[in-house]
């Protein structure tokens, strides 16, 4: 089997095309909100986020409601006591972003075991990537292009709001509506990428990407282009893995990602292990070669003023200690003239 086959044989099926739209649709809307993420440090509060909506999904099944509708509901909702418990002052905000996402998530995994059903719940965890049916990659689609648009529309301030607040404030923008709207579109994105990795891989999807290409590159705006054609890239390669292997799409879909991340961590042309040892090497070299430098400079400051570079300078005490009578001690003071 040649690797053409390998290839096209898996775009045979309906479900692989399926699998392959919406795993491509999360990833460039994760990976483009994973560059602000990482900029801001909120790597920790898309984890919440993610975790936050699991009851959100169970309740809307059992209610027979479309699962992203109470997603978002709850993961919005999930911010609100976060700022409460950050507000004390006594407790530092991971601590209060550990605290209730875990509670949430907590009491996800409660309702997943009491709610009756003929399915098997599972896949909000695990997600369920080969199982998307048309109406699912709609959905994702629609809840894809609303939190693109947003991106897009306000990157200017949500750059500016992760760079310096304190500027945007200065400026006119309010950085608490800012945070609230990369909260809603944290929550959105959440959904959309929900069945494709589940709920426990959607904060790989969110930081993983925007790491990689902190790495790789220096300038935002390089920075919004990278991530996308890693996310996709990973999304296409895990889908057809998991296809030939028999094994989890999403958790094969994050491999290829930590992967990636491997790589640029080695090999970035400037941040990478590589660059830094041979960076320190040289500026070791450099401080050896300018210590060298230093020392000829000293040595040359000690010579008599009457003594060229390029003339050896003899010590007339080591001659006139061998001069017999005339031998000098040497704890007598000497005098020049």
């Amino acid at each position: 089997m040649t690797v053409l086959d390998l290839l096209t044989e898996p775009l045979q099926y309906d479900f692989m095309l399926r699998a392959l739209g919406a795993a491509s649709i999360a990833a460039v809307v994760c990976a483009l909100l994973s560059c602000w993420l990482v900029l801001i440090g909120w790597s920790l509060m898309g984890d919440a986020v993610s975790h936050a909506v699991l009851p959100g999904v169970v309740l809307s099944y059992a209610l027979g409601l479309p699962f992203a509708l109470g997603a978002l509901v709850f993961g919005l909702l999930a911010v609100v006591p976060i700022g409460a418990v950050r507000e004390s002052r006594r407790v530092a905000e991971d601590a209060a972003i550990g605290i209730v996402f875990t509670t949430l998530f907590a009491l996800g995994l409660v309702l997943v075991s009491i709610t009756p059903s003929h399915t098997d719940l599972s896949h909000i965890l695990f997600g369920s990537i080969l199982g998307v049916s048309r109406a699912d990659l709609l959905q994702i689609a629609l809840l894809a292009a609303l939190a693109l648009a947003l991106l897009l529309l306000r990157r200017r301030d949500l750059t500016l709001f992760a760079f310096d607040p304190t500027h945007a404030r200065a400026i006119g923008l309010s950085p608490r509506r800012l945070g609230a709207l990369l909260l809603m579109l944290l929550a959105l994105t959440a959904v959309v990428t929900l069945q494709v990795v589940g709920v426990i891989l959607v904060v790989a999807m969110l930081i993983v990407p925007g790491a990689t290409a902190r790495l790789l590159t220096d300038r935002f705006s390089r920075m919004l282009l990278i991530p996308p054609t890693l996310s996709v890239s990973a999304a296409v390669l895990g889908i057809l893995a998991s296809y030939w292997l028999d094994a989890s799409s999403g958790g094969l879909i994050v491999l290829v990602q930590a992967g990636f991340f491997t790589l640029a961590h080695v090999f970035a042309p400037r941040h990478g292990l590589i660059a830094r040892h041979r960076g320190r090497r040289g500026s070791g070299t450099a401080q050896s070669a300018e210590g060298r430098a230093d020392a000829q400079i000293a040595s040359v400051a000690e010579r008599p003023s009457g003594t060229g570079s390029g003339e050896p300078f003899t010590d007339t005490s080591s001659a006139s200690e061998n001069s017999g009578p005339s031998r000098i001690s040497s704890s007598a003071p000497t005098t020049m003239s």
